[in-house]
């Protein structure tokens, strides 16, 4: 490890609470756009830009960092390692250093919900969990399908009515017994029931919904990949179409005030930015293996990156949402 973590007294270890079948979505919240879209002129990214790498998060040691959620003044993300059961913290990032906010938390995903609390799929549990981060408690929101266990739920989003939509790959599958037959993507509504958006990909990823919700986007299918949309009528997805094609490893998403969607590109260091018609527009370089990004920053405007044992930022002339 090139930087040492900074190790804060509200660094906590996860204890669990007893499971809970439902969230609380009693007032529907304006869409995450109404909130971090402010009146103005933006600007969409054009061309081949570069981000910066950030020394502060530097990792030598094996692992990801992944799920970046920009919550407060702070980005948090997941680090996790590939020894066994894939060990994971939450860490945050202030613009100085670098700190453990939650100890063996098992998360991959990050996102915030409609109460600013932190929501995350875990591996480790192999559920989608909220953690309370003043005091570690983690409250499962769903933990299974038809009876099984999922295989490692990856990347989520949460809509304004309640809906937690989320990627379950088998990238993690082997972190805790058990698993299902096929990797999915789930919708989990305000009663916690759970539901099959898609059952075709071949490791579904990165997952987002459009600033106006009414589409969800996932990208996976490995060397292979694509981005698929899914038009949302009442929180439930229609057939999904092929948005973008012939995208290598894809992994994470973004999404900025305008529509455009960042989806990253593991293997090939990069985040390719397509408007809401599937027209490329720019390309991100970075200088290590991708994962996922997130809008944050003073303005909203900065997009974070994470990936091995990277993370990196640039500066844009577009606010974003925070995951």
């Amino acid at each position: 490890m090139q930087k040492s973590l900074v190790s804060l007294g509200f660094a906590l270890s996860v204890t669990a609470c007893a499971q809970s079948t439902t969230h609380d979505v009693s007032d529907v919240q304006p869409v995450r756009s109404d909130t971090y879209c402010a009146a103005g002129e933006y600007q969409a990214p054009r061309g081949a830009l570069e981000a910066t790498r950030i020394e502060a998060a530097d990792f030598s040691a094996p692992g990801l960092y992944e799920g970046p959620v920009w919550v407060g003044d702070k980005l948090l993300f997941s680090r996790f390692g590939f020894g066994a059961g894939f060990p994971s913290n939450v860490l945050s990032y202030d613009g100085q250093e670098v700190a453990v906010v939650l100890a063996d938390a098992g998360t991959n995903g990050l996102a915030i919900d409609n109460a600013n609390q932190l929501i995350a799929g875990t591996h480790k549990y192999k559920a989608v969990a909220r953690f309370n981060l003043k005091d570690g408690q983690r409250q499962e929101l769903a933990s299974q399908y038809q009876g099984q266990a999922f295989n490692s739920p990856n990347d989520l989003t949460m809509s304004a009515r309640g809906d937690i939509y989320f990627t379950d790959p088998d990238f993690q599958r082997a972190a805790a017994p058990g698993g299902q037959d096929a990797t999915r993507v789930y919708r989990v509504d305000a009663q916690g029931q759970v539901s099959v958006v898609d059952d075709t990909i071949a490791n579904p990823n990165g997952i987002s919904l459009s600033p106006d919700e009414q589409t969800l986007y996932v990208a996976g299918g490995g060397e292979n990949g694509f981005v698929r949309s899914y038009p949302l009528d009442n929180g439930e997805a229609g057939a999904g179409q092929t948005l973008l094609a012939d995208v290598t490893v894809p992994d994470g998403m973004a999404i900025d005030c305008l529509g455009n969607i960042y989806v990253t590109e593991h293997t090939k260091q990069r985040v390719r930015v397509i408007t809401p018609e599937g027209d490329e527009i720019a390309i991100i370089h970075v200088d290590a293996n991708i994962t996922n990004g997130a809008f944050g920053g003073e303005n909203g405007k900065t997009l974070y990156l994470t990936g091995a044992g990277a993370l990196w930022s640039i500066e844009l002339d577009v606010a974003g949402l925070p995951y």
